[in-house]
């Protein structure tokens, strides 16, 4: 027997049954990821130690980026300037760290000498991976940072942005003036590393030593102070080696030189 037409009905899932299939998935997916966690536990102890320290410096990573998305986007609905933002919005800022590597590995494609090229992609590819590197191996690199595209002068508009905020400056100034007052700055500290050079960092203070390394990239709060000397001195090592036209380098070694040192992540 038919049914007529005008009798036929759609039926909707109500908005409580929609919740409870989402609730049923998500319980359901929980429950075959912790049995996977299980079997590689049992079965690869090994590179289950290695995915799960990859999974977390991931989660990490993506909430990291999320807080900084959210602080950005309320800074553009209610016109807030970089000076505006409380001390822990600046200082989150100042970790763009990814961008400003991802940067360098984008660029490495357009250098010249195919042996350089290599160096800096294998570079990137350390930092991206957790590795802290070594002093020769960023001075092996000052070669790529004197002329395009990684030259102070012809870095792009967004890559100054992300390196003023490293450096806990306003990125909210028109590109020449983030590109002047950049290399202003690096050149100040610079001058700052040789008088310190001269001094020694054994004749500094605790607290000196600390605000040393906050000055140069690195958030110094749980790194013991040892570290923080020790940090301290490959910092310098690579700064009184360069010349003026290198100071692209000296700039970019906030981010490479720091991103992985002992205790920043916490």
């Amino acid at each position: 027997m038919r049914t007529p037409i005008g009798s036929c009905k759609l039926h909707f899932s109500p908005k409580a049954d929609v919740k409870s299939l989402i609730s049923y998935v998500v319980t359901k997916t929980k429950a075959i990821n912790g049995k996977y966690h299980r079997f590689l536990g049992r079965h690869f102890p090994r590179f289950y130690v290695l995915y799960t320290i990859f999974m977390k410096g991931l989660q990490m990573l993506w909430a990291d980026a999320k807080k900084a998305r959210r602080i950005k986007t309320n800074m553009w609905k209610h016109n807030i300037k970089f000076h505006q933002l409380s001390y822990r919005e600046m200082e989150h800022l100042r970790q763009a760290h990814p961008e400003i590597v991802s940067y360098l590995e984008k660029a490495s494609p357009l250098i010249a000498d195919g042996g350089l090229r290599w160096q800096l992609t294998d570079l990137c590819n350390k930092v991206q991976r957790g590795t802290h590197p070594a002093v020769q191996d960023l001075l092996a690199l000052r070669q790529c940072f004197r002329s395009h595209p990684l030259d102070m002068n012809q870095l792009q508009t967004s890559q100054v942005k992300a390196l003023s905020r490293a450096m806990l400056l306003t990125s909210y100034l028109p590109p020449p003036l983030l590109r002047r007052r950049l290399k202003a700055h690096t050149t100040v500290i610079q001058q700052l590393d040789k008088a310190l050079a001269k001094l020694g960092v054994g004749q500094l203070t605790a607290q000196e030593v600390r605000s040393a390394c906050y000055l140069r990239g690195l958030n110094s709060t749980h790194i013991a102070e040892d570290r923080c000397r020790t940090w301290l001195g490959e910092w310098l090592q690579i700064s009184c080696s360069l010349e003026e036209a290198e100071l692209s380098l000296l700039l970019h070694s906030v981010v490479l030189l720091s991103t992985n040192y002992l205790g920043t992540r916490r």
